[in-house]
């Protein structure tokens, strides 16, 4: 399945900047590394969103449900600035309250490493 709405999916910048691509972030900073690895940083986080969105279009499997709503995730491969392609995994969650009233707009969680 693809998730629904997908233009309308949110990816915060600071999920980004201060999570995943934070040498400092006490779980981030592991997932930096990979990330940084292939070419992102904290100055280019525009590039690494327009890939992870690039990935929406995949095949999106539900993982969880959980009672803040359920949860997915999309594989996928991704091409850092340094031109490295690479196999990640992205988690997206559609909120319980976003459901119950019909618009369904996913949200992402993570990306890490994902081989296949």
């Amino acid at each position: 399945m693809i998730l629904p709405n997908i233009d309308k999916a949110v990816i915060e910048s600071e999920k980004l900047q201060d999570y995943l691509l934070s040498k400092s972030h006490p779980i981030g900073r592991f997932k930096a590394e990979f990330f940084q690895s292939i070419g992102f940083a904290d100055d280019n986080w525009m590039v690494l969103e327009a890939e992870i969105r690039a990935l929406l279009g995949n095949d999106a499997k539900i993982r969880e449900k959980t009672e803040y709503g359920e949860k997915y995730e999309i594989r996928g491969t991704i091409a850092g600035p340094t031109g490295q392609r690479a196999e990640i995994v992205t988690a997206w969650i559609i909120l319980t309250w976003i459901i119950l009233t019909g618009e369904e707009i996913s949200r992402f969680i993570t990306a890490y490493p994902g081989g296949k």
